[in-house]
């Protein structure tokens, strides 16, 4: 149709790029719909995508299946009387099965050497603990196993070394100021003997996660979860505190007892594999957030 220009009074033809065909129209509305249609599954696979990442996150992060592999990390502490702890960090694989009820953890296995420590010096200054003046440690943990009895993990687990208690004098002293006390028999339970100037004699006991006794002197153990819940012990975030009791006897003083606590302290944690996992997950998701932002805009 002619169109009239106000400013002139002109009537003219319409311009080229004014006129739309039909074939014209039909191809803007197809785009059109194809656009709409376009970002409307595009916003259905970003939530299709949402969903299914997050449902993979609930499963990787879910408790693992009655009989598991899981991935630790702890401490090994080890303190004699009254002095200062050693605590030795490691980590390794555990195997664990559960049963039911509100402690679902009932077997736990350790394999051998995840905590281990050479020649580890520690002063000694406190005046109470006189004659002794530093302790030297050489120890790494053998195999553990163990199962729930009476309501606590209860097993055993080997510290193979020994504490070089240094009396008198530095620990570079030679003997016999110098006591050698094995170790082995605190976390496994047994007697050993050692005869020499003076005559060291170990008693030890088996781990638990409930108390452990030297004479009026205990340790708690524990095992839960995140939530410090039993019931969520068999997973990523458990947590378990196993105690073995020991005490040392010598010459020196037939009549004292020397109290020796092992803590070993562990949390379960995620695989590498598994937070990689995880961690591409939340990638996908802030992609798919920015695109369908873009896409509104």
């Amino acid at each position: 149709m002619p169109q009239e220009d106000a400013t002139r009074g002109e009537v003219h033809a319409p311009r080229r790029e004014d006129r739309l065909t039909a074939p014209d129209l039909h191809e803007k509305m197809w785009v059109g719909r194809w656009g709409a249609e376009s970002r409307r599954a595009a916003e259905s696979g970003v939530t299709r995508v949402q969903g299914s990442l997050l449902l993979v996150a609930a499963a990787l992060l879910a408790v693992p299946a009655r009989g598991a592999v899981l991935p630790f990390r702890g401490t090994l502490a080890l303190q004699i009387a009254v002095l200062p702890p050693f605590g030795v960090a490691g980590s390794g694989i555990a195997r664990a099965s559960g049963g039911s009820g509100a402690s679902p953890l009932d077997t736990l296995m350790l394999s051998a050497s995840p905590f281990a420590t050479t020649g580890r010096l520690q002063p000694v200054s406190n005046p109470s603990a006189f004659p002794i003046q530093g302790v030297l440690l050489t120890v790494h943990s053998g195999a553990g196993r163990f199962d729930r009895s009476g309501g606590a993990l209860r097993g055993a687990m080997p510290l193979f070394g020994v504490s070089k208690v240094c009396l008198f004098a530095p620990c570079s002293a030679s003997p016999p100021g110098n006591l050698s006390i094995p170790l082995t028999e605190v976390g496994a339970g047994g007697v050993q003997v050692i005869a020499t100037v003076v005559n060291v004699t170990v008693v030890g006991g088996v781990w638990t996660t409930g108390t452990a006794a030297v004479g009026t002197i205990t340790q708690m153990g524990f095992a839960h979860g995140p939530a410090s819940l039993a019931s969520s012990t068999f997973g990523d975030g458990g947590q378990l505190r196993l105690v073995a009791p020991g005490n040392i006897l010598t010459n020196i003083a037939a009549s004292t007892v020397v109290p020796v606590f092992a803590t070993l302290s562990i949390q379960f944690v995620p695989e590498p594999t598994t937070l990689g996992l995880l961690a591409l997950g939340i990638a996908a998701l802030g992609a798919a957030g920015r695109r369908r932002r873009a896409m509104g805009g």
